[in-house]
């Protein structure tokens, strides 16, 4: 029996591509086609905040081509995803109208780190030993054409994660306005590249030992995709990128073209794309890139896969998100021991009242994060934090989380100590998806509330900031959430605490929290 037919389009800042992919529980995710137009929408975006007319009609052409191949093949579901260029195009929702209109297809705009996330799925889907290979110091660099990743796992779980503005077509658009002698090329893209690392270096690689580089994105898998007798290299020493470095800083456009089979178009961008990977390794002294020859399309299919059970994930990605929460928390130096207190409470609460709440895991999740993160705002104003934490989440991307969910978990961390307002919930995400206040989000604010109710009960129960409380039990009973301790010292600081929070909690869930303490005999 055959399986599903699945297409995947990634309407990139260079490319539109589409991947067809075979999928069946027993053989797994297989490529049956791949097809790809060389498109510039980063170049209209980055240089005129919008996208061209003339542009928009060839790319609703190809998109409308791709519509009739996956017809041929008889794709029965399709993924649609576009990334920086539209992103930050200022005419994206026009654009994509006009698709839907012309093309049939939905595009969906997806976030930097959603962007990410879909990478690092279709790495781990390509790998079986993806475990194995990020158990000591390794980065994944995601060199695009818009913007680069620097993502460090360590252990297994992911430490850290950072996008750059030093993608190969800001990078190249930069070097065009400076109108700089070729021979200075290589040093003016150094210049660039090395300010905005150094920068990273101190926030993230200090006392940290990185053994290994994967390299994801177009650029590295046209810079070694003739290397190997004509073949793909997959893995690159050091000594080897060196010699193909200094080769390619002598070839003029022509012979860049003729060498490494791309487009002028495109020969321009391997440039600054070698230089991003040098001054990389440089930095952290790795000896080995991995190129495992993934695109977004593949990571597209891996997650479709895994989504519909045809494969299942070794790795446990939740883990890289709460990793990452943990760091930031440490970053903005939260309280550890009343972080964890709150974050198991918030938990109890949260599995306690599952009849009540009509939540599932991802939402679990959300409370999780918010829970590690409802103090970091103290970092920067104990008696405004409330409002300084929902900034910094805003500000700080957490791989794995759509725009729209860290704003969920920015805005529970806000209400965390200020008055609810129902009406006064302002999500940005509705904006860039197009939608108003009443366009489909509405149960978003209700989520909120929920998971602001949740918080604010687990935040009670720590506040004197002692653990008083650690080991209570919690039950439902004849319309009240029934919190018992064993603590024999006082806890009337909690007790008033978790009063004060008790309405709100009631008034969103309907059972009302009573907290007693059992009596000693």
């Amino acid at each position: 029996m055959a399986g599903q037919i699945f297409a995947a389009i990634d309407v990139g800042s260079f490319e539109l591509e589409m991947g067809i992919y075979e999928m069946s529980g027993k053989s797994g995710i297989r490529k049956l086609d791949h097809i790809r137009h060389v498109i510039a929408l980063g170049r209209d975006t980055y240089n005129n905040g919008k996208i061209s007319y003339e542009m928009v009609e060839e790319l609703c052409q190809v998109l409308g081509d791709f519509t009739k191949i996956m017809k041929s093949y008889g794709a029965e579901e399709y993924r649609a995803y576009a990334t920086s260029a539209m992103r930050e195009a200022k005419n994206s929702q026009i654009v994509l109208e006009q698709i839907r209109l012309r093309t049939g297809l939905t595009v969906r705009i997806i976030s930097n780190s959603e962007q990410r996330f879909v990478g690092y799925k279709s790495i781990a889907a390509a790998d079986e030993e993806f475990d194995v290979n990020i158990r000591q110091g390794t980065a994944i660099l995601d060199v695009g054409f818009g913007s680069m990743q620097i993502s460090l796992f360590d252990k297994n779980l992911l430490i850290s994660t950072m996008n750059l503005p030093l993608g190969v077509l800001r990078l190249r658009g930069t070097l065009s306005a400076l109108n700089t002698a070729v021979d200075r090329t290589e040093e003016i893209i150094g210049e660039m590249v090395e300010g905005e690392l150094e920068t990273y270096k101190k926030m993230y690689l200090k006392d940290r030992e990185i053994k290994h580089l994967i390299g994801i994105g177009e650029s590295i898998l046209y810079l070694f995709r003739h290397e190997n007798g004509g073949k793909p290299l997959n893995q690159v020493s050091r000594e080897q990128f060196d010699q193909l470095y200094s080769r390619l800083f002598k070839m003029n456009p022509a012979q860049i073209e003729e060498q490494f089979a791309v487009s002028r178009e495109y020969a321009s961008l391997l440039l600054p794309a070698a230089v991003i990977y040098k001054k990389f390794m440089d930095l952290t002294g790795a000896e080995m890139i991995w190129v495992p020859g993934i695109r977004l399309c593949d990571g597209i299919a891996a997650e479709y896969a895994a989504e519909k059970k045809f494969i299942k994930f070794k790795h446990n990605f939740d883990n890289d998100i709460i990793s990452t929460s943990r760091n930031m928390a440490k970053r903005y130096k939260c309280l550890a021991s009343h972080t964890e207190t709150v974050e198991n409470f918030a938990l109890q609460l949260f599995d306690s009242m599952k009849k009540y709440h009509g939540m599932g895991t991802k939402e679990r999740l959300l409370l999780q994060i918010a829970a590690i993160l409802h103090e970091c705002g103290k970092f920067v104003s104990v008696r405004n934090a409330n409002e300084c934490a929902y900034r910094l989440i805003m500000a700080t991307e957490i791989i794995g989380l759509s725009h729209l969910e860290r704003e969920i978990v920015a805005n529970v961390v806000r209400y965390n100590i200020r008055d609810f307002e129902y009406d006064m919930i302002r999500l940005e995400a509705e904006e860039l998806s197009g939608q108003g206040k009443n366009g489909g989000q509405t149960d978003v604010r209700i989520l909120i509330a929920k998971l602001t109710a949740l918080l604010r009960q687990a935040n009670s129960m720590d506040r004197s900031h002692k653990g008083k409380l650690k080991g209570c039990r919690m039950t439902v009973k004849d319309g009240r959430l029934v919190i018992v301790s064993d603590y024999p010292g006082d806890i009337s600081l909690e007790a008033s605490s978790f009063e004060q929070k008790a309405s709100f909690f009631e008034e969103i869930f309907g059972i009302r929290p009573v907290l007693k303490k059992k009596k000693s005999r």
